[in-house]
Order: C-alpha cells, then structure tokens, then sequence
C-alpha cells in the first residue's frame, strides 16, 4: 500500500526548466496515467519518481516518507521501460529472478514469487523458453513480470506498449487491466501519448503540457468537463471540432454568440464569465453530432461534404462549413450514403456544446 504526494516538484537541465512545480496526489491502489504530447515532461517526472533523474526541487513523498535522498532501489518501485531489454541467453524463469538472486532473496522464495508472477501473466508455459522463441507482447509480459516479483509497493510503466503492433498493443493493454485487478494494493503510475490507453486504463488521468499538468481527472470527467482547449481536443478520437466566434449580446444568465459559420448561439452562463464583444470558441465532437434540421431549440449547421472516409461500423466525414477554417469532422453510421459536394444539415445538443473563453478555459453554465 503506498500514497504518493508530488509536491512542487521541479527538474531542470542546467537553465531549461522542463517541470515547472508539479502537486499531485495519489492514492494507495489508484491507477495513474500520465499523458500528454511528446516533450510534455510526463517521463521525466515518472523516472524523477523511480530516482532516475534528481528532483531539482520540490518534495516526493510515499507514505508520508521524503523520498528525494533516497536510492532507487530503496523506494519499494519497480519499472517497466519501452523496451523489453531481456537477457537472450536466459530463460523466462531467469530473467525475472535475476534481480531477486543479486539481492540475496533466499531460492525457495524466489521460485514462489516467479511462479505466481508467471501465472498472474500467463507465463507459466513459458517460463523455459528464451526471449527469441517469444512474441512481442509476450516478451513484455516478462518485463512486467520482472518487476512484479519484486513486491512493489508502487508500479512504474513508461510507454510499455510502444514497440508492439496494433493487435499486441490491445491484447497487452487488456492483460496490464487484469494486472491492476490482481494487486488492488499497489499504487500504479503509466505513461503513454495514447489518449485511447489513458481512458481504457485508467482510475483517473493527468494531462501534461509543456511540463505543466492541463487537468486530473476520471477519464469520463475529461471527457465531458475538459478545463480548457488544449484538453479537450487531446481528449477524444477524433479530436473535438472547434468553431471560431464571439459574443454579440449579454443578460444576467446567458449570451448570445455569433459563430463565424453564421450560427447564432444563446447559452446560459454565469454573470461576467463572458463578456460583449469577447473572442470565443465552440467545441463539438463529432460523435455527438446528428444529421438532419433541429426541432427544438438546439442549433442547426450547414457544410459541404469534401471527403468521406469508410472506418466500417461508422463513416467520418470532413464538411467544409462557411468561415469555418479547419474542415468539421462528424462520425456516422457505417450504411448511409454520402457523396462529395453533398449539402448536409446537421444539429447538436446544447448539453454537448463546450463554450472556451479568449484564453482557451472553459466556461460552466
């Protein structure tokens, strides 16, 4: 069982700052996902936590325990890297009790814990084979392995699954949740830049950007409340379509906005949160989009299909809508028929319309 506190935590290389005062929480058993783009700074901050890098300042803290002075190997963390890096001339079985037998661990507890990490992977029947008689994903599954003998109390993953195709990647991500449910007790942190991996994994996600954390959140939370822009078009595949406007009119409880399409939108929001004559953008995501005229009081849009792009179960398709810059995506079903140069009519709910403010955060009704 381990809490962990990230408190103001900084790392600089000389005078480039690449964390700039991180505070987080985490609860014993949680499972964190760091995401962000390339370059945000979430593995830095996942390997200053492993005692890879040197916090430059700030407090890490596991169960009230400073850990900034403290060695690696003496944190109660285990790692898995990107890469496998597994000893080819050893078995399954060797590999993942190389580290206990350098540290002394007695036989007979080695073998116990090999042996129920290789059935929590489902490595038993492979526990003599060497790594090149693997799959990838399995090869993996070793590597977790690896560190999951060590009885950690806190579990590290950076980008574990980058390195696998397509079908590996799903079929790992599915046995790293079966993971999590068999050690409910240990505190587990993953890093990834794929949204898809943050939402099927994760208890709640931190989104970085430019060494700073964006929003921490449920994954439904992100989803449906992002803070500001730059979450909510991370968030969500494909990102969120954003419309460009401003605000033309104001009462006590809404405002009237002028989208450059053409739309005009009144939405309820709080006094002095919105302001006459402010920049505003729109966000909508293409899988909360309906085809056809409004009958109530949600907005109706106008675009011209330019591209339409067959996924199967559903279709995506690219209109080009009036003073829009950047093309609108909207996901349908896979059987209807669309064709380019076609004039759609299309609607959105209020409740699934995001409102941004000038400096990109979102406004609450």
């Amino acid at each position: 069982m381990a809490d962990l506190s990230l408190r103001n935590i900084r790392k600089a290389y000389g005078d480039l700052e690449v964390l700039h005062g991180i505070d987080l929480e985490m609860r014993s058993g949680e499972f964190i996902v760091f995401v962000g783009p390339s370059g945000c700074g979430k593995s830095t901050l996942l390997r200053s936590i492993a005692g890879l890098e040197t916090i430059t300042s700030g407090d890490l803290v596991i169960n009230g325990e400073r850990m900034n002075a403290v060695a690696p190997s003496k944190r109660g963390i285990s790692m898995v890297f990107q890469s496998y890096a597994l000893y080819p001339h050893m078995t399954v079985y060797e590999n993942m009790a190389f580290g206990l037998r350098i540290t002394g661990t007695p036989k007979a507890e080695i073998d116990m814990r090999v042996r129920k990490a290789g059935e929590i992977l489902q490595l038993d029947e492979y526990l003599q084979r060497h790594p090149k008689a693997l799959s990838g994903g399995q090869r993996q599954r070793v590597a977790i392995g690896r560190a999951i003998v060590r009885n950690p109390r806190v579990f590290l993953f950076d980008e574990p699954l980058s390195n696998l195709d397509a079908a590996l990647r799903v079929a790992t991500r599915i046995e790293i949740a079966k993971l999590k449910q068999s050690m409910p007790e240990v505190t587990m942190i993953y890093v990834t830049h794929d949204q898809v991996e943050a939402l099927t994994l994760a208890d709640r996600i931190v989104v970085f950007k430019d060494g700073n954390i964006e929003q921490v959140g449920t994954p439904t939370d992100l989803y449906r409340k992002p803070a500001n822009l730059f979450v909510a078009q991370f968030i969500g595949s494909p990102a969120m379509n954003i419309l460009k406007g401003k605000v033309v009119g104001r009462s006590a409880t809404s405002a009237r906005c002028q989208l450059d399409c053409g739309v005009v939108l009144d939405i309820e929001a709080e006094r002095g949160s919105l302001s006459r004559g402010e920049a505003i953008s729109v966000g909508i995501r293409p899988e909360n989009i309906r085809i056809g005229d409004s009958h109530g009081t949600d907005p109706t849009f106008a675009g011209t299909v330019d591209l339409v792009e067959h996924l199967g179960e559903v279709q995506i398709l690219y209109l080009d809508l009036n003073g829009a810059r950047e093309k609108f995506l909207v996901k349908v079903d896979g059987e209807s028929a669309f064709s380019r140069t076609q004039s759609v009519n299309f609607t959105a709910r209020r409740r699934d319309i995001h409102i941004f403010d000038t400096a990109g955060r979102a406004v609450r009704s």
